[in-house]
Order: C-alpha cells, then structure tokens, then sequence
C-alpha cells in the first residue's frame, strides 16, 4: 500500500513519506485501524496520528477490533475489506451502534452497496482524502452524542421511569447487567432512528404482550 502526503514548506510543495515523522494530538472518538497486513495497518495509523488523531488500536483480525470497541464508548473503525478472521461485514455486525466504518477497499468492494454504518473509500486513496472523511465522520459523532446529552437534560421523571422500566424488564427477561441493558437500548435506539424514550415503550409493548 503506497500513501503520500503533501505538505507546503517555505512557498514550496514537498512530498513526504507517510510514517517518518510523528505528532501529537488527541481525537474525542476511538478510532481503531483493522488491516489483515500489519505493515498497511501501521502505514494508515501513522498518517492518522501524524494529522493530530489519536489511534486506539492497530489490528490485524476483527476479534482485536471488538476487543478495542467494547472498551470505548463510540468510535471508527477504519479498516479493509477482508481481515485475518472475518470480512468487513461480519466485523460491522459485531460492532456496537455507537461505531462507524470506513471501509478502504477497491471500488467494486463496496459500490454495489454497503452496509447502515459502513461509509466506503476507494482505494488507491489520497492522504487528505482519508483525514478529510475522518474529520467528517468525528463531527457527525460528536453531533449525534450533543443530540444524546441535550435529550437526556430534557426527560421528565416520567420518560425516565419508562426507559428503567424497560431496562428492568431486559435484566429481568434476558440476564442482562444494568450497563448491558443500557447499551442494549441505545444501540436499539440508533439503529431505529427512534430515541431512547420511543425505544423503551416499543420494548416495553413488545415483551409485556
């Protein structure tokens, strides 16, 4: 995998080598890199780091990957089409709602249509091209988790005691911890497009029948 980047110094454009030189900087959203070659996944983590993005993990096999997820909150996966267990889709399915993919891979990878959470980039891809989409995809996070926050401030006791009734009953029913519950209804509730009040009442309606 060949990446270059191009940078302005003194008036002049220089190429320079992806990976020579690192930099500081912490991202607000995980972002975890997954290639079944280590040498393109360190290749793609450096031109991440080098842009002032902090990388959670470099894997080479999805089971790292969930293993990195199921210890952040939210993130990216930026990965290839086809990892050392399992392919792209597999690992999206896996993944919790708060993650996103960007898949890299040859366009006829993921032209045909890619999955909900999977935005794809065509490969040979160009440096800015990558930092430009990660950029895009944090903002949309971050959006979505203000969104979340500014709902929370605005529940009444009353859709507070729905959402843990639901969380109750998914303890109850399905042996579920508090938090598993919890991330249960909120992966629910993205992959609806619903909120966590809609999301706790059809919960609610369909295991009380």
């Amino acid at each position: 995998m060949r990446i270059t980047a191009r940078r302005l110094q003194s008036g002049r454009s220089e190429d320079i080598c992806i990976g020579c030189r690192s930099a500081g900087g912490v991202s607000l959203v995980s972002i975890i890199v997954a290639f079944s070659n280590k040498d393109n996944a360190a290749k793609i983590r450096n031109l991440i780091v080098r842009s002032g993005m902090d990388v959670t993990g470099v894997c080479t096999a999805g089971a790292q990957v969930l293993q990195y997820a199921d210890m952040a909150d939210e993130g990216i996966v930026v990965c290839g089409y086809k990892l050392k267990d399992m392919m792209y889709t597999g690992l999206r399915e896996y993944l919790p709602g708060e993650f996103e993919m960007l898949l890299m891979a040859s366009a006829d990878k993921w032209t045909e249509g890619c999955m909900d959470g999977v935005i794809g980039l065509s490969m040979p891809v160009k440096a800015y091209d990558l930092i430009n989409m990660l950029e895009t995809m944090i903002h949309t996070i971050e959006q979505r988790r203000k969104k979340r926050k500014s709902d929370q401030k605005n529940r009444n006791s009353q859709q507070k005691a729905l959402i843990t009734k639901a969380k109750e009953l998914l303890m109850s029913r399905n042996g579920m911890s508090e938090e598993e519950a919890h991330r249960y209804l909120q992966k629910s509730s993205m992959d609806s497009g619903t909120n966590m009040v809609e999301t706790a009442e059809m919960i609610l309606s369909v295991m009380t029948k």
